[in-house]
């Protein structure tokens, strides 16, 4: 397999749609009654949670939890999934502050809040490129 057959893979074919054999979307996982995007959602999730929980038991716990950019902001069943997995470090979920997508997802009182914050990713990369480009020390 040559260099640009294994950058292929990695970037095009593997992950969600490597598992679904469907695609990358979890917008169309989610919609699709094909048992093998529920076995993708399911792994993503536990992925989440499992790193997500190893954090936690490196850190002695959470503060919050953020979730951000597409999936993160725009999936509902998602964090859902992911907060009721971890309500064991103190989340507790408010399914109707999930449905309309926050800003905070938990309910007053709990332990841990979970929040959705948009991001702009691609602001995000041209301030960091004008960064990278620009004179050192004002040169």
């Amino acid at each position: 397999m040559d260099a640009a057959s294994v950058e292929r893979l990695l970037y095009h074919e593997s992950g969600l749609k490597g598992v679904s054999g469907l695609g990358h979307d979890m917008r169309m996982l989610l919609s699709s009654r094909d048992p093998r995007a529920a076995e993708a959602i399911e792994l993503f999730v536990q992925r989440v949670v499992q790193e997500t929980g190893g954090m936690a038991a490196l850190l002695g716990g959470l503060d919050g939890l953020v979730f951000t950019a597409g999936i993160g902001e725009n999936a509902p069943a998602i964090r859902a999934k992911v907060v009721t997995r971890l309500a064991w470090l103190g989340l507790d979920l408010d399914a109707d502050a999930n449905a309309r997508h926050g800003p905070r997802l938990t309910r007053p009182g709990a332990r841990v809040s979970a929040y959705v914050v948009p991001t702009d990713e691609e602001l995000m990369v041209a301030r960091h490129t004008i960064d990278a480009l620009a004179p050192a020390d004002g040169q």
